[in-house]
């Protein structure tokens, strides 16, 4: 069961990183690429954060991508296999 205070601060970390992607343009969310130094400090400044919390909301994101397209080769793998389906696993 998660404390009141650890709650508070997943709900702040949470509001600056939808602050930081809502800073974002709809290119440069589809597209985290093209990201470049500028675009960073800009994206920064207007969220209200430092570009080194920026880069790490993006390095998580780049994270999550790649274990989501392991996960989905896994999947592919098991429906070869006669295991379960793609998409059984989510909820």
């Amino acid at each position: 069961m998660m404390k009141s205070a650890d709650l508070s601060k997943s709900e702040k970390e949470f509001k600056r990183m939808e602050g930081m992607i809502c800073a974002m343009t709809p290119l440069e969310r589809r597209n985290p690429q093209i990201l470049n130094a500028r675009r960073r400090q800009r994206i920064a400044k207007g969220s209200g954060v430092s570009v080194a919390e920026l880069n790490t909301l993006l390095n998580r994101f780049g994270q999550m991508q790649q274990m989501m397209k392991k996960m989905g080769r896994f999947q592919k793998l098991m429906a070869k296999m006669g295991g379960p389906k793609p998409g059984m696993f989510r909820g």
